[in-house]
């Protein structure tokens, strides 16, 4: 997939653009994608960074990376993308002008959009309004449900098997691989401690079986209560794996919630805990 971060760098071609933030890329977002692919024009997709809400002050805790949205628009057969800076002036645009300036501009022939679809200033633009400027448009029924909304809530919660139902993959972390203090490898199970953005959605505190670069996955995600932590850790215990992880971006998925974090009475009953949840991991299957 081609990616553009400004108009001169896109061609105009007769296209099918999606247009949003996509955050997370749930299920309603991957309808649209494929009402989108399956047009017959070159599959576009339009989205924003940073978040919009994030440039009008409002806190948001993402459910992906835009690195991680654009891998999976490219999966999902998206031809090209344009990422668009939000800022406030952009936001300021007269539904009107940004349709003619970024929809018109590349070559839009259709544009494909969940009904709620809204755009410009003061969220005026619609897809009516786009129909009256001569664009086509089809609408994606908006899936029952399915919001980013209450994917956070559920993720926030712990319940990513849940979440995964409505983001139509495993619920994810996402970080770089950074030293730690190295505890794991003297317990005999050495971590790859990730160092997550700080405008990503991290689970709620607790143990879980999932799977990373390939390898079935104990993830550890809280304070380490057992050795008096306060500071959040994200560490990954990969089964079978051997390799120097440091600087590397890795993304984890978490397939299930195995228990919540907990002190124990030594570090022989801490060392069986964590075997114990080793083999939940490798029993694990993906949602």
């Amino acid at each position: 997939m081609r990616v553009a971060r400004s108009l001169a760098e896109l061609e105009r071609r007769p296209r099918a653009v999606a247009l949003g933030t996509f955050d997370g890329l749930h299920v309603g977002h991957r309808a649209v994608i494929a009402e989108l692919v399956s047009a017959g024009l070159v599959p576009t997709v339009l989205t924003f960074h940073p978040h919009p809400r994030e440039v009008l002050g409002y806190e948001v805790q993402l459910l992906a990376s835009l690195e991680r949205r654009l891998e999976l628009l490219a999966a999902l057969e998206v031809d090209e993308t344009l990422v668009v800076e939000f800022t406030p002036e952009l936001a300021a645009l007269e539904p009107a002008v940004f349709a003619r300036s970024y929809v018109e501009g590349i070559g839009a022939e259709l544009v494909v959009a969940a009904e709620s679809f809204r755009f410009g200033s003061g969220r005026r633009g619609d897809l009516g309004l786009l129909e009256r400027l001569g664009l086509r448009t089809r609408v994606v029924p908006l899936v029952a449900g399915v919001s980013s909304s209450r994917i956070r809530q559920l993720v926030l919660a712990g319940e990513v098997r849940e979440a995964a139902a409505l983001l139509g993959r495993p619920v994810e972390v996402e970080g770089t691989v950074v030293s730690g203090d190295a505890r794991g490898g003297t317990l005999g199970f050495p971590t790859a401690n990730l160092r997550a953005d700080r405008s990503l959605l991290v689970p709620g505190f607790g143990i879980y079986a999932g799977e990373a670069l390939g390898h079935r996955a104990a993830v550890s995600i809280g304070v380490n209560p057992h050795y008096g932590g306060d500071e959040r850790r994200i560490e990954a215990f990969l089964l079978d794996f051997e390799s120097d992880l440091y600087g590397q971006r890795i993304v984890v998925e978490l397939w299930e919630r195995l228990r919540a974090e907990a002190a124990f009475g030594s570090e022989a009953e801490l060392v069986a805990q964590i075997a114990r949840d080793v083999e939940a991991a490798r029993a694990a299957t993906r949602p």
